[in-house]
């Protein structure tokens, strides 16, 4: 494991999620193993964990814990294929910690990072896909702008998309520095302590990774792959992505809708699962210790 890199809500998550230690737990969000490890330490000896991560980095830090613990068990893949690599019924607790981790972050030849100047690439799996630099060196203006507004709810992405074409007529966009530039400069209004490329980055990001659609796929296989008293515990660390998750909750929660024209007496299935306890926060003393978890938010949910 990544000494340098803190997970966050350890304690909490790994409370919520261990409903026994003996059972089978799925971290889809391996990252540097810092929850798997806690995740491990909570198991017997008959218990198991199972990591998914498609990071060539985490790749490498699982394979060491694989060797390591006879427990623990990987697979190279983004968490989209749970399908095809877990039973239905089968799992005690699914753990996701979403979004871009502070390694990635911080390794400039990620492309991540408005902070670090690198080549724009933003691939949570650099061999596949295309890079954030190819897609920005061909998507048209307003396809640009509509990213830009909707997975970053930037307010001003119709002026930071003019300023993006503008400026690879000049020559590609090849390096997240040169896109940090072009986005500042476009900015009009800087907000208070964040960096103005910030929400930009943010939807490059997941657009390049399709984050979202790959989100809302994996819940609905997540709960067939539960077992009855199952946990599902979510870590996002921003709005998009929390509003799946809630949503997600709260239909699972309510049950099947009625369909049109079903008679009021009707009595529709009753939910799949049930929201456990409210949303958890880091506390103060986790984001003096780590800054980067003030985003943060968890969610858990049992499969009934």
């Amino acid at each position: 494991m990544d000494r340098a890199h803190q997970p966050v809500l350890l304690e909490e998550a790994i409370a919520a999620l261990m409903v026994s230690a003996d059972g089978v737990y799925l971290d889809g969000t391996f990252g540097r193993g810092g929850h798997s490890a806690r995740i491990l330490d909570a198991l017997s000896p008959s218990g198991t964990l199972i990591g998914f991560d498609q990071d060539p980095a985490a790749v490498e830090a699982a394979g060491e814990l694989a060797q390591r613990d006879p427990r623990f068990h990987f697979h190279a893949v983004n968490f989209q294929a749970l399908g095809n690599w877990v039973e239905a019924a089968s799992l005690s607790g699914v753990l996701l910690d979403l979004g871009v981790s502070s390694p990635q972050l911080d390794e400039p030849s990620r492309g991540f990072s408005f902070s670090h100047d690198g080549p724009l690439d933003m691939r949570m799996n650099p061999s596949e896909g295309e890079s954030a630099a190819s897609w920005l060196s061909t998507a048209s203006e307003s396809e640009i702008a509509r990213v830009l507004r909707t997975l970053g709810e930037e307010r001003f992405a119709r002026r930071i998309a003019a300023a993006i074409a503008a400026a690879r007529n000049q020559g590609p966009i090849e390096r997240t520095g040169q896109l940090a530039e072009i986005v500042a400069a476009a900015n009009p209004r800087w907000e208070h302590h964040k960096h103005p490329a910030t929400r930009s980055f943010q939807a490059i990001r997941l657009h390049v990774n399709r984050e979202l659609e790959v989100l809302q796929s994996v819940l609905e296989q997540i709960v067939d792959a539960l077992a009855p008293g199952g946990r599902l515990v979510v870590i996002s660390f921003h709005s998009l992505e929390d509003r799946i998750v809630k949503r997600f909750i709260r239909d699972k929660t309510r049950g099947e809708r009625l369909p049109p024209g079903v008679p009021v007496r009707y009595e529709p299935p009753s939910g799949l699962m049930r929201a456990v306890g409210k949303a958890i926060l880091p506390g103060s003393d986790e984001i003096a210790r780590n800054p980067r978890s003030r985003s943060a938010i968890m969610r858990i949910a049992e499969r009934l």
